[in-house]
């Protein structure tokens, strides 16, 4: 039903194995096509990773400190997005092609059947009001660090044990209680600081005076606080975190296996749940990717079966 591949534009051409050679076999052959910028355009040839795209569609200019370089997130996000783009256009082709073929009864056409997604427009997708900021008002977005542009107090902050905390405690109704629970009710009844402008603007006191009071206490202690004061805040986790919390572990979100870690013995490894929930807990995963050539005379037997009697 599907071919997806991520080679440069034309790759598969030259191979003698792009979407018109293959639909002359199969006329209903969806394609998914992922590269750096596209199947089109002046830079369809470049080559490219995630890195370049998040570039290029505006995501790097604003991760990190304003006073330092641009930084990367920690993983590859530009890979993760424009997968699920090409998972969401593979499943909009292939209800579009049940459509046409039910209310018309013709195939798809090519063009139709051509999934294409670019690194740089699947980051450029997520980056909100970057460009609209910067037409309708002249605003240009910049670096924050943990925090959100125009809005505070809401960042991460270091706590006693080494553990950190995000608090996001940036509306009006609760910024005073936030404030009197850390022992700041100057800050709390101080009438610059009732809207968001005000606190934006001196976000650095703010930001320091947070900062000062988690310094002093454990991560459950600041949490167990704030909970009291129904002020929004979390745990920022680890991997052993994730692995023992309890909410992930009732969805099924963390799935155990044994593999083939390099040892002497294969390793009980945890892995992340499928995504979305159906029916109230992830999914099993029913795979966690096989050997190379795991599969290679399966794949034999079906395709050739039929051809050469074996």
């Amino acid at each position: 039903d599907v071919v997806l591949e991520n080679f440069r534009p034309g790759t598969l051409e030259k191979w003698g194995i792009g979407p018109e050679q293959l639909s002359e076999a199969n006329p209903e052959l969806i394609f998914v096509r992922i590269s750096a910028f596209g199947q089109t355009g002046p830079y369809s040839e470049r080559p490219g990773f995630a890195a370049v795209a998040e570039a290029y569609g505006g995501f790097r200019e604003l991760v990190g400190d304003p006073d330092r370089p641009p930084v990367r997130v920690g993983v590859s996000i530009g890979d993760s997005i424009a997968g699920l783009y090409g998972a969401f256009g593979a499943v909009m082709a292939l209800y579009e092609r049940l459509r046409i073929r039910d209310t018309e009864d013709r195939p798809l056409p090519l063009a139709d059947r051509i999934v294409d997604v670019a690194l740089n427009e699947a980051i450029f997708s997520m980056m909100e009001s970057l460009v609209p900021d910067l037409g309708a008002y002249g605003v240009k977005r910049e670096r924050t660090g943990g925090r959100m542009e125009g809005i505070a107090p809401s960042n991460g902050y270091l706590c006693v044990d080494g553990s950190s905390v995000v608090i996001s405690g940036n509306a009006d109704a609760i910024f005073p209680r936030y404030m009197r629970a850390i022992g700041r009710d100057d800050l709390a009844d101080d009438p610059d600081l009732a809207n968001n402008d005000g606190r934006w603007r001196r976000r650095d006191e703010i930001d320091d005076a947070i900062g000062a009071w988690t310094g002093t206490r454990s991560r459950a202690e600041v949490l167990a606080v704030l909970d009291e004061a129904a002020v929004p805040a979390g745990p920022i986790y680890t991997a052993a975190d994730i692995v023992g919390d309890e909410q992930y572990k009732a969805r099924n979100m963390i799935q155990e296996f044994h593999v083939d870690a390099g040892g002497a013995e294969p390793t009980r490894v945890a892995f992340p749940g499928i995504v979305p929930v159906l029916g109230g807990q992830s999914l099993p995963i029913r795979s966690v990717g096989p050997d190379l050539g795991e599969h290679t005379d399966e794949i034999r037997k079906r395709f050739l079966s039929d051809r050469d009697g074996q």
